[in-house]
């Protein structure tokens, strides 16, 4: 999935080629490319024809474009998503979702994405200008507003692996598994080791080498591994060229040698340098006879669907160390089902009902039952 670096590319992009070019029409070629767009797809062509983007603004992996009616043109480029630029007399892509054409006859905007992961929606913005979806993401370390304390003060406070907290949206934006990875290996800290454990002195090492990686990324364009991450104008990135850890298994660490190892991570992979990231002690699993693990199975209902309510659901779990997953349903709702101490799985409970997650909570109801072995990870369904 592209990372912050990469989207930046890509707002900088939009920025020079897109940015007060008024819109003359929009085309949907696939109703899932604006699945967040909950009016529909009618809806939101409508809501952009006439429109004039008046920037081009990024938080995270968030994209928009803030629109002269108030609204924004919203993004996320999921794992294959791109935003291309093409002139108009260019031949459709076979993956082409979406087309916005302008009203000057230049070059055309289009949103091409082979595995429909990605979505484009048409939102309204808040008193600070950002999308209502998008205001519960935290800043990127490149942000000049980002508060470094803060940030080490919560990094410092939570229980779970440091590299659980680095890929929370919440608590720091735009670092995904790569730059995380890499960040880890230049602070020699191993992505397991519990945030409670860092020194201040290791947590700002920690958020500097993540500000150094992902400048010198943005400098080479960005990570591609393949052709599916492109700017706006196709062209690929070159920092994978550069990598010290993610992706290097096998090879020998810069630093000392010892030959990079891989290991599974959240559904995904971490790599790491077994001798200058060794793995921390780890504190006793066994469960307490007085908090014994549980399993909740909660259906939440409200506009909790195409907001990141899941997203947000999988990093308070992983924060509260919990296993499960949570699903949407056919109905409108998310089913929500999480294993570990019932302490931890009640004050879950807690945040899904007046936590301030995305979009709308109406309700909820829950059941109860026995821990089931073989459940490993939180995943999004």
């Amino acid at each position: 999935m592209p990372e912050l670096p990469e989207v930046e590319v890509v707002r900088r992009g939009l920025q020079l080629w897109v940015v007060g070019r008024r819109i003359e029409a929009a085309h949907v070629y696939h109703p899932r490319a604006v699945r967040r767009h909950l009016a529909g797809a009618d809806d939101f062509v409508a809501r952009l024809a006439g429109a004039t983007p008046m920037s081009a603004e990024r938080r995270g992996k968030y994209l928009w474009l803030p629109l002269d009616s108030g609204d924004a043109l919203v993004a996320h480029l999921g794992m294959s998503g791109q935003l291309l630029v093409q002139p108009t007399v260019a031949a459709h892509e076979t993956h082409l979702r979406v087309r916005v054409v302008f009203g000057d006859g230049g070059p055309e905007l289009r949103f091409v994405d082979q595995r429909t992961f990605g979505a484009l929606a048409v939102e309204p913005t808040d008193a600070a200008g950002v999308p209502l979806p998008v205001a519960h993401i935290a800043l990127d370390p490149l942000d000049p507003a980002f508060d470094d304390t803060a940030f080490a003060l919560a990094l410092r406070s939570r229980r779970s692996g440091v590299k659980r907290a680095l890929l929370d949206q919440t608590l720091v934006s735009g670092i995904g598994n790569i730059y995380a990875d890499e960040a880890l290996w230049r602070a020699r800290i191993h992505y397991d080791r519990p945030g409670d454990t860092l020194t201040a002195a290791a947590a700002g090492r920690l958020l500097a080498a993540a500000r150094t990686v992902m400048t010198e990324a943005l400098a080479l364009g960005g990570t591609s591994f393949d052709a599916l991450y492109v700017n706006v104008n196709g062209e690929s990135g070159y920092f994978d060229r550069s990598l010290d850890a993610y992706g290097q298994q096998g090879e020998p660490c810069g630093r000392c040698g010892t030959p990079i190892v891989r290991e599974p991570f959240m559904n995904r992979s971490s790599f790491r340098c077994p001798r200058c990231q060794p793995r921390p002690r780890r504190r006793s699993e066994a469960a307490s006879p007085a908090d014994p693990d549980v399993r909740i199975t909660c259906w939440v209902r409200g506009r909790v669907q195409g907001v990141g309510f899941r997203w947000w659901t999988r990093a308070r779990a992983l924060e509260l160390g919990l296993t499960g997953w949570a699903a949407n349903l056919t109905d409108g709702r998310v089913e929500v089902v999480a294993q570990g101490p019932r302490s931890q799985c009640e004050c879950l409970l807690g945040l899904l009902r007046d936590g301030r997650p995305p979009g709308v909570v109406t309700g909820t109801s829950e059941q109860w039952g026995s821990a089931r072995p073989g459940l490993e990870g939180f995943a999004e369904r």
